[in-house]
């Protein structure tokens, strides 16, 4: 059984301030709150920091770059479960496998 979660989108408005007046700003990207303990979130705050970037940009990055990671985990799985299957004998052509 797979589990989904019920997505809820926002919209937060920013004010920028101008000589004219504030103006609203609207953000629709899906936000996320987290909380971290404290090593974690200096350790986040030291990298954002070396790399001369946002809290926010750095967390996304990270976020990223572990989707990535558990990605190729899950296709170097799949990558090798195909391994055991495959027979010298008979192989695909490649119109066969595309």
């Amino acid at each position: 059984m797979v589990k989904t979660h019920k997505r809820i989108v926002a919209q937060v408005n920013h004010m920028c301030y101008t000589e004219s007046g504030g103006y609203e700003m609207p953000t629709t990207k899906p936000r996320i709150n987290v909380v971290l303990e404290e090593p974690v979130y200096n350790a986040v705050e030291t990298l954002a920091q070396k790399d001369g970037m946002s809290l926010s940009l750095k967390v996304r990055d990270l976020i990223r770059e572990a989707i990535e990671i558990h990605e190729d985990i899950a296709l170097s799985a799949f990558a090798g479960s195909r391994e055991k299957t495959f027979r010298k004998s008979k192989p695909l052509k490649h119109d066969e496998a595309w």
